[in-house]
């Protein structure tokens, strides 16, 4: 805002970038007129404004607050009923704290007294940018009246939710109706839920986010953003940290996610797909969101198959170590010859069972053999794993096994395990299987073995959220020894969110860990049954991407790309195009339901799918291509968002509601929700496109800067579900 005067005094000013996680004191100047000045090339001053104008303030006195906002200008905040909040921050005789001053009570006293009041004031640190989603900052707001409204009631969550219908409100808060089942009945000034939504909408504090508010039905609280805000917010995607400041905060630091986990010896087939991809996009999403992601491949590499895999490597290339690589093979093949020989030769049987003894009792040569063995595994695992772009770190589970004897002893500790029939048992509540962790042979088996690893993954990884993605039928396996490491004390259960946390964690000593089994359902073939071959081979996970991208590059070359581009750019865009609509197809999905595998379907550039997608994106880069203009260089010259149009502010509203998504993936462990916003934020695109001429408008660069946004935030999806963006058609 331009300054038309020399009188400066201090205010409490909410900042616009963070939206009042800190306050700050700024001198604010004289404007002339009301909305006119949210719009002029100095907007709403930002933290570091705010902070530079408070070190330098010249502070002066004043009759009263009210005469400032007369005196400056500001009495239009007042009259203005779209941004009576914004009045009320500058205006209200608030008592101080640590991140508040009252403007009236320093405008009351001598300019001594309000310097030494200055002084006092802790002003934030660096400037951190938001703080949570859009949601949780109206949750924040919401949590204030809550507090305020009902003191007697101080475990009150704030309940805030997207309005389904987007003429009452943007957000809605729906806290009335619980509250009014705890108080009715007790001695209240409330007399029905109508009358707490009321009281609830009115203690809201002040805030520039709030254009209004509304009450409907038993209380709903509909709360609606004001222009300026949601103008200034989505134009910072733009600026600054980007969209790195929209990422959500969560309660973790650190996680583990345990996906893909293939085992050594077999090729990876569409088995592995869901596992792989429903990982590696829950990674980078908890990674976004600044967790520190540990992505363990947890592979088969230890148990009697090695026994019988390394005797018939002897058996067949006495010379194996000679030879190399090539004495395997192809892993399908050897592995069934293998097995083929187990079962129909008992001599051999016998051996390869002795080589088992041998092997986990640290022979050299039998070592050896088995590390080749990996290694030719490693090699075909990462054939899959380059077309996908995934990253993993392998910690199989003869990496656990010097391990086990230690956990063993905290689990009989624990007075869980039983002898059963020779075996070693834990019994666990609700199921009438007993979980096995050592075996009638003196052997461990995967419960063993998942239980160490739990173990290590708390005591030594400082894991605070363990996820484990693999398909549902395991649900059962994880359920038990789930509960067999809880019992056990290893940690104490799901980490709990809201006020009550700490309370719930103080009452355990053991450690508040969550712990995640992310199940989902199979992959089907047209017939509706698990997918497979015409020979009713199991499909290999390389053949099936390969298959995509080849597809892919066809519909390119049938729409004439290939004399126009280079044949590295038709090749590139083939892979993001194939690999994506592989990913997308998969992840669209609730994780627990089947779906069927349909090239033609993933690969139609109508409808749901990455192709639709990526192309949607690729025309928003061709609308900006098509200006002649930088958009990074309009933001610079100062120029603003408007959201005038009511397609504009659909669309940004959409865009702003890009975090609270993010986050309710991660926290639900739902992918496909981030899969429905990316194809709803493409709708809302279409319908503002259709309706707003962006090119050779007079709001060009306005729309402009909202093309760009819009682009922003696609991408960032993108990259979350792990598919590489088109820039061209």
């Amino acid at each position: 805002m331009r300054c038309l005067s020399n009188q400066l005094l201090p205010v409490v000013t909410p900042c616009l970038r963070c939206f009042g996680s800190y306050a700050r004191i700024s001198s604010v100047p004289q404007v002339a007129a009301a909305p006119a000045a949210l719009r002029s090339s100095a907007a709403l001053p930002t933290c570091a404004d705010l902070r530079s104008s408070a070190a330098s303030a010249v502070l002066r006195t004043s009759a009263s607050a009210s005469a400032f906002t007369q005196r400056s200008g500001l009495s239009w905040l007042s009259a203005n009923p779209l941004s009576g909040r914004v009045a009320a921050a500058v205006t209200a005789s608030a008592k101080p704290s640590r991140n508040s001053v009252s403007v009236a009570a320093m405008a009351s006293e001598s300019a001594a007294a309000a310097a030494e009041a200055v002084k006092s004031i802790e002003i934030g640190g660096e400037e951190k940018g938001q703080e949570g989603s859009v949601r949780d900052l109206v949750a924040q707001l919401v949590s204030q009246s809550l507090a305020k409204t009902f003191p007697d009631l101080p475990d009150l969550e704030p309940q805030v939710t997207t309005c389904n219908n987007p003429k009452f409100g943007d957000y809605q808060c729906n806290n009335a109706m619980g509250i009014w089942s705890r108080i009715k009945g007790t001695t209240t000034e409330f007399k029905n839920p109508n009358a707490i939504g009321q009281a609830i909408a009115k203690n809201l504090p002040p805030s520039p986010m709030v254009e209004k508010t509304s009450i409907a039905g038993p209380g709903f609280v509909n709360i609606v953003l004001t222009q300026a805000w949601l103008e200034q917010h989505v134009s910072g995607v733009l600026t600054g940290s980007g969209i790195a400041a929209w990422a959500p905060r969560l309660p973790v630091t650190r996680a583990v996610v345990d996906f893909s986990s293939p085992n050594i010896a077999k090729e990876m087939h569409v088995g592995h797909l869901r596992s792989t991809i429903i990982g590696d996009t829950l990674a980078r999403m908890l990674e976004y969101c600044h967790v520190e992601v540990l992505r363990r491949n947890h592979v088969g590499d230890w148990g009697t198959q090695f026994g019988m895999l390394i005797e018939y490597l002897f058996d067949k290339f006495p010379d194996w170590e000679t030879v190399g690589d090539q004495a395997i093979g192809d892993l399908q093949v050897f592995y069934k010859a293998a097995k083929k020989r187990f079962d129909e030769d008992a001599e051999f049987k016998d051996t390869a069972q002795k080589a088992v003894v041998k092997l986990q009792g640290g022979e050299e040569e039998y070592r050896k053999a088995w590390a080749k063995i990996c290694d030719v595994s490693r090699k075909e695992f990462d054939l899959v794993y380059q077309r996908l772009g995934i990253k993993l770190e392998e910690k199989g589970e003869s990496f656990y096994n010097s391990r086990i004897p230690a956990a063993l002893e905290k689990l009989k500790e624990a007075g869980l395990v039983v002898e059963s029939e020779g075996a070693q048992c834990i019994f666990v509540e609700g199921h009438k299987v007993p979980l096995i962790v050592v075996k009638s042979d003196g052997g461990f088996n995967y419960a063993t073995t998942d239980l160490t690893c739990l173990l290590y993954r708390i005591e030594e990884e400082k894991a605070q959220w363990i996820i484990y993605v693999t398909d549902v039928g395991q649900t059962q396996h994880f359920d038990m020894f789930f509960k067999a490491a809880q019992k056990a004390g290893f940690y104490a259960g799901k980490a709990k969110k809201g006020k009550a946390a700490a309370a719930a964690a103080a009452d355990s000593a053991a450690p508040a860990i969550r712990v995640d089994h992310v199940g989902f359902g199979l992959v089907l073939g047209e017939d509706g049954k698990r997918f497979r071959t015409r020979s009713s081979e199991v499909v290999r996970l390389v053949d099936l991407l390969d298959e995509a991208v080849t597809r892919a590059k066809q519909g390119l070359v049938e729409r004439g790309r290939e004399g126009e581009w280079k044949e590295e750019e038709v090749n590139a865009a083939a892979a993001a195009l194939g690999y994506g609509a592989v990913k997308y197809a998969d992840l669209k999905n609730n994780r627990l339901t089947n779906y069927t595998f349909d090239y033609d379907q993933m690969l139609d550039m109508k409808g749901n799918t990455a192709v639709y997608l990526l192309y949607a994106h690729a025309r928003i880069c061709s609308i900006i291509r098509k200006s002649g203009k930088n958009v990074q260089e309009i933001v610079q010259s100062g120029a603003k968002l408007r959201l005038d149009h009511p397609s504009e502010r659909a669309l940004a509203l959409e865009l702003s509601r890009f975090s609270e998504v993010v986050e309710s993936a991660v926290q639900d462990l739902l992918p496909n929700t981030l899969c429905e916003y990316l194809y709803n934020l493409s709708g809302s695109f279409t319908t503002f496109y259709t309706n707003c001429q962006v090119v050779g408008n007079e709001y060009e660069e306005s729309r402009l800067i909202l093309c760009e946004a819009t682009a922003v935030v696609m991408r960032k999806c993108f990259e979350l579900l792990g598919i590489t963006p088109l820039y061209r058609l």
